[in-house]
């Protein structure tokens, strides 16, 4: 007995080293990708190996009560929360599949009392008789992986787990920016509504002053409407800014996973802070920091595993199964040596025919492999070119912001020499009606420029992979 428990336990140690040494499917290595040691459009005081995306996102938004608004949508965003769910189903499906290494053991107990009954046998007769049968037993059943099939698969897993995670940070990115964008676009409402209202307000006045010279003789008619179409045309963009910044107020909410409702206001968007410098850093490090990249590698890492398992399954399945216990007719000796009961045994089983399924099967996980190949090469000149953008729109935001501000200037002064020409009798009241419609358009103009350069920041921010560090 005790050299068959030998035979068993070598055997057992023999096949396990087998299967930590035989591996079948290709090792993954990172492709080769074409990246440019810089980004297009980028600035000159920015080709430094420090990147704006390596910054937390409480570093780049310094009005308190946005840092307030993101960490209250980073803890109660849906799509977070979703995310997460994901990433616990990828952990939970490792664990299943990694177990897939390991044998399966049962325990077994069972207690059996059976009764014969009497029969005849020639000249005797055998009487009724009650047997009792106890049993405890584990059986053991384990399919040796000698090909690497479930290693493969395992490592396929842990990818997809990774892939969940790094998913997971790609959407608190967007939340960071999507909250970001909201919050000055509720600030540049905020800051037209005051424009209007206060253009709206002098125009008011001015409409009075006109209807009392009409009504003297001093002016015509004509006069009094084109100073009505001023006050019409302010006070139709002060109905269409409280819609839009109601709208806006309840895109937030949602955003930060509550019900519609108001937003509390910080620094108004001429008092934003800016940041000193915005550096994109070196391109390479674009492909370690981004998020949807790091996602797009961990899904071909996988897609290369399941190569390993398709053809593993090319090759003989090896089983190991064991059965042990203890058996007797009388509890008191069920723990006698007498009583012990064992088996083992191994079963090769191989696929002869199936019509070209597991080749197929081969095909289908390397073209599978090629095409996230395609996709992680794609991912990444897709974010070369989402900085390149942002790193030109904030450029030219910033650019427009200064000429939209002399412009604002320029035709304040112009709407008072008009209005000043026309108090004189030298000018129609059409020209103040030019003038003082171009420097409410040019205020208008100014806050949608202030707004764009900071939606560009915001951009070229997420852009650089920026704000999911914790």
């Amino acid at each position: 007995m005790r050299t068959s428990r030998l035979v068993a336990a070598g055997v057992v140690a023999t096949l396990t080293l087998l299967a930590s040494a035989c591996r079948v499917g290709p090792r993954y290595r990172r492709p080769a990708v074409n990246v440019p040691t810089e980004y297009r459009g980028e600035f000159s005081d920015t080709a430094r190996k420090e990147s704006l995306g390596d910054e937390r996102w409480s570093a780049i938004f310094r009005d308190e009560t946005l840092r307030t608004l993101i960490a209250r949508a980073l803890r109660q965003n849906w799509d977070v929360h979703i995310a997460a769910a994901r990433v616990l189903q990828a952990r939970a499906q490792l664990t299943i599949t990694r177990a897939d290494q390991f044998p399966t053991v049962t325990a077994d107990a069972s207690a059996t009392r059976a009764r014969t009954p009497a029969s005849a046998r020639g000249d005797f007769t055998l009487p009724a008789s009650t047997d009792d049968t106890y049993q405890l037993g584990m059986n053991l059943s384990w399919e040796v992986d000698f090909w690497g099939k479930f290693r493969s698969a395992t490592e396929a897993e842990r990818a997809n787990l990774l892939a969940a995670r790094w998913a997971e940070r790609a959407v608190l990115v967007s939340v960071v920016s999507q909250v970001a964008q909201g919050y000055f676009t509720l600030r540049a409402l905020d800051l037209q509504l005051a424009i209007a209202r206060r253009t709206l307000a002098a125009r008011e006045e001015s409409l009075r002053i006109t209807r009392v010279q009409e009504q003297v003789g001093a002016v015509s008619m004509l006069d009094v409407r084109q100073a009505e179409q001023l006050v019409y045309t302010a006070a139709s963009i002060i109905t269409n800014t409280e819609r839009q910044i109601t709208q806006q107020e309840n895109a937030i909410r949602v955003l930060l996973g509550q019900n519609p409702g108001p937003v509390p206001r910080g620094l108004p968007l001429t008092e934003q802070p800016e940041p000193a410098s915005v550096p994109a850093g070196l391109p390479s490090s674009l492909l370690e920091r981004r998020p949807d990249i790091r996602r797009a590698e961990q899904l071909l890492v996988a897609a290369n595993a399941r190569i390993g398992v398709a053809k593993a399954a090319l090759f003989p399945a090896i089983t190991l199964t064991a059965a042990g216990g203890v058996q007797s007719n009388a509890l008191s000796s069920l723990l006698d040596a007498s009583a012990i009961f064992w088996s083992v045994s191994a079963g090769l089983v191989q696929r002869v025919f199936d019509a070209g399924r597991l080749k197929a099967t081969v095909r289908l996980t390397e073209a599978q492999r090629l095409e996230q190949l395609y996709v992680y090469r794609q991912t990444i000149q897709e974010a070369l070119r989402e900085v390149s953008d942002a790193l030109v729109g904030y450029q030219k935001t910033r650019e427009l912001r200064r000429q939209l501000t002399e412009l604002v200037a320029s035709t304040a002064d112009a709407a008072r020499l008009s209005d000043i020409r026309y108090r004189g009798g030298v000018a129609s009241y059409l020209e103040v009606l030019t003038s003082q419609t171009s420097f409410f358009d040019a205020e208008l103009d100014l806050v949608q420029a202030r707004l764009d350069e900071q939606l560009a920041l915001v951009q070229l921010y997420a852009a650089l992979g920026g704000g999911w560090q914790p």
